[in-house]
């Protein structure tokens, strides 16, 4: 798989290039996707700030761009949902490189504005994007400069949208939701897609595997909209952009970047944040290794062109040891159940939403 194949497989490259891309093709589509951005905007008013001024993008200064798939949006789901999918990418145009890190969902960290510690896509639940821009933007000690998401209805819709997509599932048949998914090379409408995309319990990997799937699903998607099909179904594919994703990224934004940033989408440094899996309280949870989170810190820091921050390293070390570290009461696979687990420390494992249809009773089948 190339280096621009893994840029696209994020959802950033999905919005850049079946908007914004599509401005090559005539006024028509040009006007229509710049209408649809506009309904899709959504700005944020964050609390973190690591920047003394807005990234200038028209003069291809690096930046971030925070990217969400949230759960919900189908299955007759309408709450908050939970940031499923995380990554964030780094784009420097001038060194023409860039960094995409995928974010554990289970990964245990302080929940900025909400005075607790917990899950990280836990943060979109509690204060939407706004809460998970905050807590990203904590954790890795960096700004926060843009943020895109993707409910799941979006992807059932854009795979519709393009004509369905076809994948090779060697895991072998399952069953997710009533939805049946055949083994082998087949044929994938929105509603299979979705189910191939969302389904952990069986694969081996777990999660890990199936964030894998959901890379491939965009992907394929991707490699249907920028063909001249996906041109013609265009009208389908601003829909399906139109009724489920956010950002605060302008159209004069999407363009600059499609025209000036495209070159450092070639050279992309693909990185996964984990750490090491335990249970609090009966509650899974990843666990960061201060050393490892301090080098992913470092290296985006760069990338966006900022100084390396030295107090961080004491932070991350000070978390580790509240969580896990060093207390005699810390040990994987012992008969502690306490885990070293700072009990000053309040975790919150659930949220709960008046206008939800569905409870947790459906996130517990989804392996929350």
């Amino acid at each position: 798989m190339n280096l621009w194949k893994k840029t696209i497989l994020t959802v950033l490259g999905l919005v850049l290039v079946s908007v914004a891309g599509f401005c090559a093709y005539g006024i028509k589509m040009y006007s229509d996707a710049s209408y649809t951005v506009k309904g899709v905007y959504e700005s944020i008013d964050r609390t973190s700030k690591r920047r003394d001024k807005v990234v200038n993008i028209d003069a291809q200064e690096p930046f971030s761009v925070l990217l969400m798939g949230i759960d919900t949006g189908d299955l007759g789901r309408t709450e908050q949902g939970r940031s499923d999918t995380t990554m964030v990418v780094t784009i420097n145009p001038k060194e023409k490189k860039s960094t995409m890190i995928s974010l554990d969902r289970d990964i245990l960290t302080e929940i900025v504005d909400n005075n607790t510690e917990d899950k990280l896509n836990h943060a979109y639940a509690f204060g939407g994007a706004k809460m998970a821009i905050d807590t990203v933007s904590e954790l890795l000690d960096i700004p926060i400069d843009n943020y895109v998401s993707i409910n799941m209805k979006g992807m059932k819709d854009l795979i519709d949208a393009v004509g369905g997509i076809e994948v090779d599932n060697t895991i072998g048949e399952f069953t997710l939701d009533g939805i049946v998914v055949p083994a082998g090379k087949i044929k994938l409408d929105g509603t299979t897609g979705l189910a191939y995309a969302r389904m952990r319990k069986e694969d081996p990997e777990g999660d890990i595997g199936r964030q894998r799937r959901q890379r491939e699903v965009v992907e394929k998607i991707v490699n249907k909209v920028i063909s001249l099909d996906g041109v013609s179904k265009y009208r389908k594919i601003l829909d399906a952009v139109k009724d489920n994703v956010k950002t605060d990224l302008t159209w004069d934004n999407m363009v600059d970047i499609q025209k000036k940033y495209m070159p450092a989408f070639k050279d992309i440094d693909s990185l996964q944040l984990e750490g090491e899996g335990t249970e609090i309280g009966g509650i899974y949870y990843q666990i960061l290794d201060p050393t490892k989170l301090y080098d992913v810190q470092t290296k985006l820091r760069a990338q966006l062109g900022l100084a390396k921050n030295e107090e961080m390293q004491a932070k991350d070390t000070t978390n580790y040891n509240n969580y896990v570290g060093a207390s005699d009461n810390y040990g994987y696979g012992e008969t502690s159940t306490s885990y070293g687990y700072d009990q000053s420390v309040e975790t919150n494992g659930g949220y709960t939403d008046p206008n939800a249809v569905t409870n947790e009773n459906q996130y517990a089948s989804d392996g929350y």
